[in-house]
């Protein structure tokens, strides 16, 4: 076990696969305390019963993250049974590629508040235990698509958007208090993401996207800065991406 984040207590949304899932083995490893917050129990469980296998500290917490009181529950666990908050990693979201034309109010929805309201839910709950003790690091898991506009992704590039302009303005606000903000910016993942909703899986097996444990990987670098410099955003792609 490495000691980067001995100490470190991490709240991490959309634990159960994919790149949270990758965070949360990367950040187990180097120590941290762990709250993991998924909708589906059976893989959390499984999860957090790896990690202390291993000899780490983790609980879950099963919940929407589209639902307040989700978030209230992850504060309330990390404080009860960790005793504080250090770092939140909001990852969990949704996508789903189609015309604006073919996209439904709900679809709509959906992703909204999945992506930015969960976002900003995390984030209300969690960051004023972080002023309190005048430390702790949030980011915010956005998407490439979260810097460019891409066609047929009008609604997901706007969620996106949103998480990158909501991390920029909390960094201006909340560095006054001790507290990092920043923004992790990939491009394609291999993960269950979208599967049914613009995606495949036999195109991301196939595929030369990026691996969660990439994204996990420039998540614990944003989350292990010397206490004098933070991370604002990471831009990434994969080495296999085309230069037309």
């Amino acid at each position: 076990m490495g000691q980067k984040l001995i100490g470190k207590v991490a709240v991490i949304t959309g634990a159960s696969a994919g790149i949270g899932k990758a965070c949360a083995e990367a950040f187990a490893a180097e120590g941290a305390k762990l709250v993991l917050v998924a909708r589906r129990k059976t893989r959390l469980d499984e999860m957090v019963k790896a990690i202390r296998d291993a000899g780490g500290q983790a609980v879950a917490i099963e919940g929407d993250v589209r639902e307040e009181q989700t978030a209230i529950d992850a504060f309330t666990a990390a404080r009860d049974s960790f005793g504080q908050v250090d770092i939140l990693i909001n990852n969990a979201g949704v996508g789903n590629y189609k015309n604006l034309v073919d996209t439904s109010s709900d679809e709509y929805d959906e992703m909204m508040d999945s992506n930015v309201k969960s976002t900003f839910l995390f984030a209300r709950h969690l960051v004023p235990s972080m002023i309190a003790q005048q430390s702790g690091t949030v980011i915010m898991i956005s998407s490439m698509a979260g810097i460019y506009g891409f066609a047929g992704e009008a609604v997901y590039c706007a969620t996106k958007f949103a998480q990158v302009g909501f991390a920029q303005a909390l960094d201006k606000e909340l560095r006054p208090h001790g507290i990092k903000v920043g923004v992790i910016c990939p491009g394609g993942v291999k993960t269950e993401f979208a599967i049914g909703k613009g995606r495949t899986e036999d195109g991301v097996a196939a595929s030369l996207m990026l691996e969660p444990e990439d994204v996990a990987a420039a998540t614990l670098l944003a989350c292990t800065q010397s206490n004098n410099s933070r991370i604002i955003e990471i831009q990434m792609r994969t080495m296999a991406e085309t230069l037309t």
